[in-house]
């Protein structure tokens, strides 16, 4: 067993290997969670063993040394770390510690809660209004000279106005917003140059760069959060009113922060962010919470590394590194075989993963991620996790790379690449993972919207071979469901009545259900009106399917050619014998349209409304319902939860606004009250 003296001197060593990764090279080697625990167990063992504490103990600085690329830029006032709490009771024991320091009661004292943006620290000098010199964050007492490079970033004034006396120090957060982080990726992927892997790691590099003309072509950002009045030129009492000043002035500040008396109120914002971290326009970590008034941060001080009138609180990482144990392949409805990373089960952002998606075969090779690795895995909020990439261990032996099968894991028919696409199909049509994908899709909530037919139901019908087909769905009766498993003849007969009901959904929603490759439902329901029924359909040309208003030359191909399928022909034969109708409704007959030609974005959530139904609904009466707000949106409804970038972009562009209580107005009327029908755009 090791000693706690060997234990602490490993964890020095590694710790400072990250901090140099981190903060020198912009290449972190492992998640931030990681990286934390690391830190937080040589607290933890230098509290019980106080012998192992020395000034050279990484747990007492700030950052890590510059580098040799910049000269050196010494604080007017060191730029200090924040000490991390990370849940409510932590948090809770901090508030306890600022009411002791204080003397007082915390229902008197005031909190901003702040985003805690994962960003690279700078500080920015002003003298007499004019920038001057600009460095990054470094151990703290020392950082980088990156003038040059900063006076390239747009939303960092040159001037100050009404600051024409005096030095003072704008703090911040250089970053990427994540739109911005996107189409910087999608410019290094048409350069065929090395992806970023975060934000972060991206806003980082680009400021560090030697020639600043590279910063200038990179589309950063800068919050500003604290400023420094060098020469007391200003009488500013509290950090909310710096905020204010900093707007003032033209930085960028978080609009998302505000103050809150008392700690619930307090803890409850900060919950809020947690919900929200998603919605907003940048990477966030958690939030940075403060006492308010400075006489008061006069009052509490400082340690060596960390302010006591603030802490961070650590959301959930949302990146953990765990180990890869193999990795698979699953066949989807329309055959394309994915690669996904069976993991040893980790803990990320609240819910345990044990499996991610690797997305493609070139992704695989790219990653070179292979069984046995250490990986970093990512999940945020909903979306499906995935492994970012290997972490390096060193002196460990790799397993062979991991090559791309070429026969499918479920039939063992070839595994071919279309064209010049990324993505490899399974290319024998009655590959039975592909018939269980398909037919689930057909009476998933966007298609037919067939109640009691989830993943599980469907694999019984096949394994018991009642079905093989969409079409066979229709065949069913009830003498032939209540032998199944978990079947009796009440739930057998709803299973037939909720099928008989779908016969008359619109062919709009069928064409959706058959998962013809390229055709949503907005190219469903188009083709749909523009023909009326699925005969009339089937027998248009290339060209008349091409001239429909949002089908490109790409849908159209897709659409001929599945059409003229003999598999297709039977198939929807077979549906027509069934009694499935096959047609859309005519305009006479079309639910009345209100919201013809309009864009209605929505965000939140909306009582009675699935997303998919609120976007149906608006479909439904003529309008369209992008993911993002523009210039052509009609309107915002804004439901319960809603994304602060969606509603904040509509205040910048004027467009308007209204609850989701109005939701059902809208439909009814394409207006909301108080709203007169002159004025709708």
């Amino acid at each position: 067993m090791t000693t706690p003296a060997r234990r602490a001197s490993w964890l020095h060593s590694e710790i400072t290997r990250h901090n140099e990764a981190y903060f020198i090279n912009d290449a972190p080697l492992v998640p931030d969670a990681d990286y934390d625990a690391l830190v937080r167990e040589l607290r933890e063992l230098e509290g019980l063993h106080p012998e192992l504490v020395n000034e050279s103990s990484v747990t007492a600085k700030v950052g890590a040394p510059t580098s040799n690329v910049f000269q050196e830029v010494t604080h007017a006032e060191p730029m200090l770390s924040l000490d991390n709490a990370f849940d409510v009771e932590e948090v809770r024991d901090w508030t306890e510690r600022v009411a002791k320091g204080l003397g007082t009661e915390l229902s008197d004292v005031d909190f901003t809660v702040e985003p805690k943006v994962d960003g690279l620290a700078l500080s920015i000098l002003y003298v007499d209004g004019h920038l001057t010199q600009a460095a990054t964050r470094g151990d703290g007492r020392v950082g980088e000279d990156v003038t040059d490079n900063v006076r390239t970033i747009r939303d960092i004034p040159a001037l100050l106005p009404g600051a024409s006396r005096g030095r003072i120090e704008v703090r911040g957060e250089v970053l990427l917003a994540k739109e911005d982080f996107a189409e910087l990726n999608r410019r290094q992927r048409e350069l065929a140059a090395k992806e970023f892997a975060n934000p972060r790691n991206a806003a980082a590099g680009s400021l560090r760069q030697k020639d600043s003309r590279v910063t200038a072509q990179r589309p950063l950002s800068f919050l500003a959060y604290q400023l420094l009045d060098l020469d007391r030129t200003f009488n500013l009492a509290t950090q909310s009113a710096v905020l204010a000043q900093l707007s003032s002035w033209g930085f960028y500040t978080a609009s998302e922060t505000i103050v809150q008396h008392g700690v619930e109120a307090m803890l409850s914002r900060s919950d809020w962010f947690l919900a929200h971290r998603h919605d907003l326009r940048y990477e966030i970590d958690g939030v940075v919470l403060k006492v308010d008034r400075f006489d008061y941060q006069v009052t509490l001080g400082f340690t060596s590394r960390a302010p006591r009138w603030a802490i961070a609180r650590k959301f959930p990482p949302e990146e953990r590194s765990t180990r890869l144990l193999s990795i698979e392949v699953s066949i989807g409805r329309t055959g394309r075989a994915t690669p996904y990373a069976v993991l040893e089960p980790v803990l990320i952002a609240g819910s345990t993963v044990a499996l991610a998606t690797l997305h493609n075969q070139d992704q695989v090779a790219l990653k070179d991620v292979r069984p046995g690795d250490l990986v970093t895995v990512r999940k945020a909020g909903d979306v499906i996790p995935e492994v970012v990439g290997a972490v390096i261990e060193t002196g460990r032996r790799r397993h062979a790379r991991w090559n791309f099968p070429t026969k499918c894991p479920e039939c063992g028919e070839p595994l071919e690449r279309v064209d010049d696409q990324s993505d490899t199909y399974c290319v024998n049509r009655g590959c039975p993972a592909q018939l269980l994908q398909q037919i689930v899709h057909f009476v998933s909530r966007e298609a037919l919207d067939v109640e009691g037919f989830g993943e599980q139901r469907v694999a019984q019908l096949l394994d018991e071979r009642l079905v093989n087909d969409v079409a066979d769905l229709f065949t069913l009766r009830v003498e032939d469901l209540t032998p199944l498993e978990g079947l009796g003849e009440l739930s057998a007969t709803s299973l037939v009545q909720a099928l008989e009901g779908a016969k008359s959904q619109p062919l709009s929603r069928v064409l959706v259900g058959l998962g013809i490759r390229h055709v949503g439902p907005v190219a469903a329901r188009e083709l749909a009106r523009a023909h009326g029924s699925y005969h009339a359909l089937s027998q248009a040309s290339l060209e008349e399917l091409e001239s429909i208003a949002g089908v490109g030359p790409v849908i159209a191909q897709s659409v001929y050619q599945y059409c003229r399928e003999p598999e297709t022909r039977e198939r929807m034969a077979r549906l027509q014998d069934a009694g499935v109708q096959l047609t859309e409704p005519s305009d006479a007959t079309l639910t009345e349209q209100t919201l013809a030609g309009r864009a209605v974005v929505v965000t939140g959530s909306i009582d009675g409304y699935s997303r998919d139904g609120a976007e149906a609904a608006i479909i439904d009466r003529g309008g369209s319902s992008p993911g993002s707000v523009s210039k052509k949106t009609f309107c915002l409804v804004i439901g319960d939860a809603p994304g602060a970038s969606k509603v904040n972009k509509a205040k910048e562009l004027g467009i308007p606004a209204i609850p989701a209580s109005e939701f059902e107005q809208l439909l009814a009327s394409g207006t909301w009250s108080g709203d007169e029908a002159t004025n709708i755009r």
